[in-house]
């Protein structure tokens, strides 16, 4: 290090002081020290599903499918996944009869952008629609919320406002009610961020009637929701409910969807659909083309390669979301239910006051409410003296309402770790989790 700095953070985007960036930074680097602690902290997809992939086969299947559905001849669909690529997406016909026949979600291809990952797709579509900071334009969002979206807004000083979370997901009242508030001081509920089905971290789901009087508030208020469905596939196929943008008869919803949970997280392949009519003096175009649009300057374009992989798991799946996502989504219930269970075995007697934990129907993700703050010192505690990592809840909530829980996530574990896990947690909150 130079005795000198040739910068000071002070100098740079204020962005970088915000602990919210530094968060996921600071969770690796944490398990790294303690290797043989069990971690409930990533929220990552089980690594069982990645074991048997072979990506060149996958890459073949799609390059066999430009051939014979698209009629492009062998040599030129094989180049296809070592050139650039449109910005719009290569796999975008794919994904539109997969949502249409899976979600009732019907767009047409150039409705749709393919992005590098869903938080791609969430950068993007904040950056299009907040014109500048200041002009009084701010992003709702429920509180606790999945730091990639509050992360992006603070990256780009878009003014975030909380909304409640209530068992049913986002508050609706206390959206109207901030809406009202925006506009009584010359501001406006732009945009909304929801995720109706086990939204991480909360793990709430909206019943189907807040789902219409969502949509028909963000109607009168002129605001677009912008819609995650990370997680509604772990829904049993027996107990889905439509998305909002499968509702959507106004155009009001952006859904933002990933392959990183259904797929594998290191394609890197995410999509919105955003089939928005955006007006021009000479005419119209689509949302999704003004994406591809700024895409050009942030990535340029998505891996075709990556793409073209995505695409295999697609054809060999029957062009399914849900035939591919079947037996992830077991998998991922049946972790659930192993978690849910063993905390009502371990930590059913002999607790401190104010311990409890919540019951998601779905998702990866179980809320733990405690007396005293789960704070990154309680985390060093529980790592170091019990062998249990989880994440603090306070990295989600813009409000302090997360300081007292944590989060533990399921999807990674097998069910005999996530056993022993529970057992170690258990030892920690008697001992620790003393107000």
């Amino acid at each position: 290090m130079t005795a000198t700095p040739d910068l000071y953070v002070r100098d740079l985007h204020g962005s970088l002081q915000d602990p919210v960036l530094g968060s996921i930074g600071f969770l690796n680097e944490v398990m790294g020290r303690y290797p043989d602690a069990i971690s409930f902290a990533p929220g990552a997809p089980h690594p069982e599903f990645v074991r048997d992939l072979d990506t060149r086969v996958l890459a073949d299947r799609f390059v066999a499918h430009l051939v014979a559905d698209r009629g492009l001849d062998p040599a030129r669909a094989e180049r296809v996944l070592y050139e650039y690529g449109p910005a719009q997406g290569l796999i975008n016909g794919l994904v539109a009869q997969a949502l249409s026949g899976d979600q009732g979600i019907h767009a047409d291809p150039r409705e749709i952008i393919i992005t590098v990952g869903a938080q791609e797709a969430l950068l993007l579509t904040l950056r299009a629609l907040f014109r500048h900071p200041g002009d009084g334009d701010v992003l709702a969002v429920v509180d606790p919320c999945y730091v990639g979206i509050t992360g992006a807004a603070r990256l780009l000083d878009i003014p975030v406002v909380p909304i409640r979370e209530g068992a049913a997901g986002l508050d609706i009242d206390d959206l109207a009610a901030r809406c009202g508030e925006a506009r009584r001081e010359g501001r406006r509920v732009r945009a909304c961020y929801v995720a109706p089905d086990f939204a991480n971290p909360g793990g709430a789901r909206m019943p189907l009637g807040p789902r219409h009087r969502l949509l028909d508030l963000a109607a009168r208020e002129d605001l677009l929701l912008i819609e995650d469905n990370a997680y509604g596939f772990t829904a049993p196929e027996d107990d889905t409910l439509p998305g909002l943008k499968a509702l959507d008869t106004r155009r009001r919803v952006i859904h933002v969807g990933t392959f990183a949970k259904v797929g594998f997280p290191g394609a890197r392949v995410g999509y919105a659909v955003a089939d928005q009519r955006v007006g021009h003096p000479d005419g119209e175009r689509l949302l999704a083309e003004e994406l591809a649009d700024l895409k050009t300057m942030v990535t340029v374009n998505t891996a075709p390669l990556a793409q073209a992989v995505v695409g295999g798991l697609l054809l060999d799946h029957g062009r399914s979301l849900t035939a591919l996502a079947r037996r992830k989504a077991e998998r991922y219930r049946r972790n659930l239910d192993c978690l849910l269970d063993a905390l009502d075995r371990h930590l059913a007697d002999g607790l401190p006051p104010g311990i409890a934990w919540h019951r998601p129907a779905g998702g990866f993700f179980v809320r733990v409410d405690l007396p005293v703050p789960a704070d990154i010192n309680l985390l060093e505690v529980s790592a170091a003296e019990y062998g249990v990592l989880w994440t603090p809840m306070s990295q989600f909530s813009l409000t302090g309402r997360g300081d007292r829980q944590l989060r533990l996530s399921c999807s990674y574990l097998d069910p005999d770790r996530i056993e022993t896990g529970v057992r170690r947690l258990a030892t920690f909150l008697r001992k620790e989790a003393v107000a």
